[in-house]
């Protein structure tokens, strides 16, 4: 419900927003998160508290609210950023530059490792560098290896003692919008003629082991997620608004096409941990949770609040040896509930994050939400 969900305004547009991961074994639901900006003289890096959830009122409504920890500037807009443990933080720049900022236990950020992808020219300089911390494998838009995507060009770094790279040059003839990782050694981009690609980096070509494609006006794909769970579901939202399904064992299509927001798509994202439930961001100022589980009848109140009802979909019938709720071909199972969780519609909603019952997004109307109770 709506009052569960704690503002903050913070002076700032907010490109992205991300929670710090939990240790394996925590119990506790994540107190941290970052947020990036754009778009404003000054950009910052910023590390939030999300709030005490202690701080309940008599009708155990939340009433804590972010807090600003630390924070420091970084040059140019934030056009990605990740976690990679508990204190390193990986940021893209729309100045073609990556940078590393480590969160230290006191509240102090400091700058680790920078990094020049492009120049003024738009050309790409690989300089290796050696690093005074060991650097462990990571990735941007994952947490694997690391890629970044400039305009068409694709590059694979996997920080060792030395930094070594690998370079896909002109690996798209579109602009590359998105990255993320599929398994271990394979990627999924999308870019702006509505395709979806899979990279295998056991190949040393500039080609895609697969391309699969919107069907009529390539209508620009803007964001991409993949199930956790199983591989080959994926999810892609596009400059129309709508929600692409994907079955990537088969075809070339989307097995399913869903209207979505009324205008672009900024992120998807699966729920780590329970992939039945996706949430979505647009620039029009929506932010829907997709809801697939099998007993939508029985979920609480709060999903009926907000305005969408429930929503029978149709799915293109095919075979599957695991039925999955986004795949289902039983029209018993057709069944999603989906809710947008910002009723009064703000300015754009540019970024999203979940995890465990909590919830973050940041807006063009310069403010962060939390919510912390999505599944109370």
């Amino acid at each position: 419900a709506m009052e569960d969900v704690s503002a903050k305004f913070v002076s700032q547009k907010i490109s992205r927003t991300r929670w710090r991961p939990l240790p394996a074994a925590a119990l506790q639901p994540p107190d941290l998160f970052a947020t990036g900006s754009w778009d404003n003289e000054d950009n910052r890096i910023s590390i939030w508290s999300a709030g005490d959830l202690g701080n309940a009122g008599l009708n155990g409504e939340y009433h804590g609210e972010p807090h600003l920890l630390c924070d420091i500037q970084h040059n140019g807009d934030v056009m990605d950023m990740q976690f990679l443990d508990q204190e390193r933080i990986v940021v893209a720049s729309s100045t073609g530059t990556v940078t590393i900022f480590r969160h230290h236990q006191n509240n102090q950020v400091w700058l680790l490792f920078h990094r020049v992808f492009a120049d003024n020219r738009g050309s790409l300089t690989l300089k290796l560098q050696r690093l005074g911390t060991f650097l462990s494998s990571c990735v941007l838009f994952s947490v694997k290896s690391y890629f970044v995507a400039i305009k068409w060009r694709l590059a694979f770094l996997r920080f060792t003692w030395m930094l070594s790279s690998s370079l896909a040059d002109n690996a798209d003839s579109s602009t590359l919008h998105a990255v993320t990782f599929l398994r271990t050694t394979e990627i999924l981009t999308v870019n702006s003629i509505g395709q979806l690609k899979i990279w295998d980096l056991r190949q040393q070509r500039n080609e895609p082991s697969q391309i699969f494609s919107l069907a009529g006006d390539r209508v620009p794909l803007h964001c991409v997620d993949r199930h956790p769970n199983q591989q080959h579901i994926v999810a892609t939202g596009g400059q129309d608004g709508m929600l692409s399904i994907w079955d990537i064992r088969q075809g070339t299509m989307p097995v399913s096409l869903l209207n979505a927001h009324e205008a672009e798509m900024w992120e998807v994202h699966f729920h780590p941990s329970d992939p039945d439930h996706l949430f979505t961001c647009s620039e029009d100022g929506s932010l829907w949770h997709w809801d697939t589980s099998t007993n939508v009848s029985e979920k609480p109140s709060f999903l009926h609040q907000g305005g969408r009802s429930t929503a029978y979909l149709s799915h293109s019938t095919m075979n599957q040896s695991v039925v999955s709720a986004w795949l289902s071909n039983d029209p018993t199972k057709d069944r999603m509930e989906i809710t947008n969780l910002i009723p009064n519609q703000t300015l754009s909603v540019n970024s999203l994050d979940v995890l465990g019952p909590c919830l973050v997004y940041g807006t063009d109307a310069e403010a962060i939400y939390v919510n912390r109770q999505l599944f109370a």
